[in-house]
């Protein structure tokens, strides 16, 4: 197996800049998710990274070579497309095979890694089957087969669950990473869905206009987000900011009351979660009150500014009542207005 690491690259489309200097480091055996919006460069970096883009700058090394210059058949990587990608002429059995067959394999070790594939992904049945008689799920798990089947070095998925509906998504996401954790392959895998990130991923890099954001173990990344883009795209629903005014070190609203960085005004993040239904604290109108099952979400307005809570889901609240919050100050992050990136609190 292999590890990656990707050194100043850039990518420019004429004088667009679609990529601006990304360093990165992933270790031998981790699943890393490229996390991020439509156009922030997520997928323009991982064909970079598999030799289906030319870089303006930068170098990209896979294990100790440098493959910067090299083919993609030349880099020990597979590959996994959103739309699937099989063959529709060949069956399960040619299309998984496909990959061994280019390498030359015999055909005593296609048979055997094509079994221990289909195994894997649980499409044993189907080998002998065509694309067109599959569902869209299975026809996914022969795309993941036959990228395992090579045994690659190097795993790059670019957003394979998307074209699922959500309970087949979530099928899959369960197998897909039970499977890459027995493959060994060092995984990047891109994509704009931060549950499937969170759920999958040993780290994810936060990716928005053309730079990482942040890097980090998913938790870390949910609990201290370094920039308010981070905070506010991690997260169903995503973290609350309320600007409110600093005055010697403190923050005090209508009867809350806790410390914080900056001298005239800050950004308080908060998750919905991390609030407290109280007798005091800030007024929060009601505005619409969602029973989602395992929580009421409600969504209202402090000091003018949107928010949204997590209530117990047998809470009997309603649109149009009053309550009071109590934010937990120690879950708050703080976030400076000008840079909108994260600071520490005082002592």
């Amino acid at each position: 197996m292999a590890g990656i690491r990707i050194d100043g690259v850039e990518k420019k489309f004429g004088q667009a800049t679609a990529l601006a200097r990304i360093d990165l480091d992933i270790p031998d055996g981790e699943f890393l998710a490229l996390l991020g919006p439509s156009g922030c460069g997520k997928t323009t970096l991982l064909r970079i990274i598999a030799g289906l883009e030319t870089a303006t700058a930068g170098q990209v090394f896979i294990g100790d070579r440098n493959v910067t210059e090299l083919q993609p058949r030349q880099r020990g990587i597979a590959m996994v497309f959103q739309n699937y990608a099989v063959f529709p002429h060949m069956t399960v059995f040619e299309n998984v095979a496909f990959g061994l067959r280019m390498r030359g394999a015999e055909d005593a070790e296609v048979k055997a890694q094509v079994a221990r594939a289909a195994e894997l992904l649980h499409i044993t049945p189907y080998l002998d089957r065509y694309p067109a008689k599959l569902s869209g799920g299975q026809r996914q798990r022969v795309a993941v087969a036959r990228a395992l089947a090579v045994r690659p070095s190097v795993l790059l998925m670019d957003e394979p669950l998307s074209n699922l509906d959500a309970l087949l998504r979530l099928e899959m996401r369960t197998e897909l990473k039970a499977v890459l954790a027995q493959s060994g392959a060092t995984t990047i895998y891109v994509t704009h869905d931060q549950t499937e990130a969170m759920g999958l991923a040993d780290r994810i890099a936060v990716m928005h206009k053309g730079v990482i954001e942040q890097i980090d173990r998913p938790q870390a990344l949910y609990e201290r987000p370094a920039t308010r883009f981070v905070g506010g795209f991690l997260g169903s629903p995503p973290m609350n900011f309320l600007d409110l005014p600093v005055r010697a070190g403190v923050v005090e609203l209508d009867g809350f009351r806790a410390a914080a960085p900056g001298t005239d005004r800050i950004i308080a993040g908060v998750r919905a979660e991390d609030v407290e239904i109280a007798d005091s604290g800030l007024p929060f109108d009601v505005r619409v009150a969602e029973p989602l099952g395992a929580m009421l979400l409600l969504s209202g307005a402090v000091a003018g500014q949107t928010m949204r809570v997590a209530a117990r889901p047998d809470m009997l609240i309603s649109a149009g009542q009053r309550l009071y919050l109590r934010p937990d100050p120690a879950r708050i992050v703080w976030i400076d207005p000008a840079t909108e990136r994260a600071v520490r609190a005082a002592a």
